[in-house]
């Protein structure tokens, strides 16, 4: 491998990633394994994740499932504490995220709640925890928040999706400057619409086409896309950035209005 290319690299480095049972979150636990970590992928159910942690061992990676609620500190304590039998995470994915998708005035609390528990609660339970287990043990790390888009824009009938977005920015800035000292740094990666098993349907549809054309470069994510970005925010390849967010979204944030 190239010298360029070492600093991306994550080897024997312990990496926790969030909501890691579908979607982006099994994505980017098979990247970071195929870069040398060992990670640590959690989920409310840990038997969802056994899939995941095969694949990563055919592939002569190193993965174990973890139980995690997010929206429950004491859950935060015990993953980060069995997490521990490895070590003290070097890096932070919290990936992971919940919507629901109806309009504005149809809404409810518990549809708020809901959300912002698992979205922007989740997200700052994670992070804070696991950042004063790495101030504790003398070593720096990485926090990477998945954001989104729609924490810069905003799009009809995801108030509470966008609200809780919004946050997640915000609290990568606000742990940015507080954890520099400690040589943490915090970033933020916004997805635009990257294509799953879970929105296929959907983007394929006539809808998602009438989506697609208001892209400046009409064309939907793919996982692969986010790759290079979030290897740079994991690694010491950006060991210089913090409090930065990165869109990966085809330049959509920036299309007209």
């Amino acid at each position: 491998m190239s010298d360029a290319l070492t600093p991306f690299r994550l080897d024997g480095r312990v990496v926790l990633v969030t909501g890691a049972s579908s979607g982006l979150g099994q994505h980017f636990a098979r990247l970071l394994a195929s870069v040398g970590a060992r990670v640590a992928v959690a989920a409310r159910r840990a038997d969802k994740l056994q899939g995941v942690v095969d694949d990563i061992a055919a592939a002569g990676g190193e993965a174990r499932a973890f139980t995690l609620d997010v929206t429950d500190a004491a859950s935060v304590r015990a993953c980060l504490d069995a997490v521990g039998a490895w070590g003290v995470p070097d890096v932070v994915i919290n990936n992971a995220g919940v919507t629901v998708t109806r309009p504005l005035l149809e809404q409810t609390e518990e549809d708020f709640d809901q959300v912002l528990d698992t979205n922007l609660k989740g997200c700052w339970l994670v992070a804070t925890e696991a950042a004063r287990r790495m101030v504790a043990a003398g070593k720096g790390g990485a926090i990477v928040n998945v954001a989104s888009i729609l924490g810069e824009r905003v799009a009809g009938g995801v108030a509470p999706y966008a609200i809780s977005k919004a946050g997640v920015v915000q609290a990568t800035k606000a742990m940015a400057l507080e954890l520099a000292r400690h040589r943490i740094h915090v970033n933020a990666l916004l997805p635009g619409y990257v294509v799953t098993d879970l929105n296929r349907d959907f983007l394929t549809s006539e809808a998602g086409d009438k989506l697609r054309s208001r892209i400046p470069s009409r064309r939907f994510g793919e996982l692969t896309d986010l790759d290079g970005p979030l290897l740079l925010l994991a690694s010491d390849a950006g060991a210089a950035m913090s409090g930065a967010t990165v869109a990966v979204d085809g330049a959509h944030l920036v299309s007209s209005l």
